[in-house]
């Protein structure tokens, strides 16, 4: 078993570098090529975060562990809101201004109905899944152009989120630089991704949990660390709302371009507990982000009280799953 635990440590930290070292190699590269900072900021480097939920459920879908990859990107949701939102809340209240984010958390909250009626019959389809692909691009393609819009119209406020984002853009990098570590990146991912679903594979057997719980908890989480990582650093230079958008961006992104590759790859059954649990709580979460970044009082604020509620929340979540696998 210490092997198995060493190896998935080893797994989330290669996972976690290779998808950086990808995202900067890829970000410099198309700048490099005359790709608008604006719309690398917020494609390549907005989708950063997600390359290893991406990854990691594509990694599943091709082992046939369809409840590993879609816990995943379930748990990786509720993760997002309940532990990084509330961790990084209680480090600094989170003020809310960027009128992008206020305008994609209708889709987070529009996405994850769709979710939750893909699948509530327990099955995830290929049809399903090239209808969430399709509603990615449709989605980043959207958002680009209403951000280019905005940026060129006269007297245009600037978006704090948009600037954040486009500020994360690597500057200054050579070519051949930003080409190394785009390849070193596209090959440590799936690498990395191998050993954490084998390594816990192993461990969710030895502990008689199944493969839907090893995704919504240790897979969940250890994916959900470069959206820690981003927000703590954005609270820390007072980027409130890159920090706010790396999470609203990552929970769409997790819905439509994670959840899409599992019914892609290997269409199949879902865990009945994914409809009657999980996206029922997911959806409970995204409404009290919601609730909390536009709040009724107008201050859109999210302060250390709520974050503690967040965890708390969190916490009792990871309660109620590991008690159910007990029983």
């Amino acid at each position: 078993m210490l092997l198995s635990i060493a190896i998935l440590i080893a797994g989330f930290v290669g996972l976690v570098w290779s998808a950086d070292r990808f995202v900067f190699g890829a970000a410099a590269l198309a700048k490099n090529y005359g790709i608008p900072t604006l719309i690398i900021g917020l494609t390549i480097v907005a989708m950063g975060s997600s390359a290893p939920e991406m990854m990691v459920s594509a990694q599943a879908a091709l082992a046939q562990q369809t409840d590993t990859a879609v816990g995943n990107a379930i748990g990786s949701n509720i993760t997002n809101i309940l532990l990084v939102l509330g961790i990084t809340a209680l480090l600094r209240p989170l003020n809310v201004s960027s009128t992008t984010l206020k305008r994609e958390m209708p889709v987070v909250m529009f996405v994850s109905l769709a979710a939750w009626y893909i699948l509530s019959d327990n099955y995830l389809g290929f049809g399903e899944g090239i209808a969430l692909m399709a509603g990615f691009v449709i989605f980043i393609a959207a958002v680009t152009v209403i951000s280019v819009k905005q940026s060129k119209a006269a007297n245009a406020e600037h978006d704090p989120f948009v600037d954040e984002a486009c500020d994360e853009v690597p500057d200054n990098v050579s070519t051949p630089l930003a080409l190394m570590w785009l390849v070193i990146g596209m090959a440590v991912l799936p690498v990395s991704s191998h050993f954490i679903i084998d390594s816990a594979t192993d461990i969710a057997k030895l502990f008689g949990i199944s493969d839907l719980v090893i995704g919504l908890t240790i897979i969940a989480i250890g994916t959900s660390l470069p959206e820690l990582a981003a927000c703590v650093a954005g609270v820390l230079k007072n980027e409130d709302d890159l920090a706010l958008g790396n999470i609203i961006g990552s929970n769409i992104f997790n819905l439509l371009a994670v959840l899409s590759l599992a019914g892609i790859i290997n269409p199949s059954s879902v865990d009945p507990a994914v409809s009657s649990r999980d996206i029922l709580i997911m959806l409970g979460a995204t409404v009290a982000l919601i609730a909390m970044s536009l709040s009724i009082r107008g201050s859109r604020r999210i302060n250390r009280i709520e974050g503690g509620l967040l965890l708390v929340a969190f916490v009792a979540y990871q309660y109620l799953i590991f008690s159910s696998v007990s029983a």
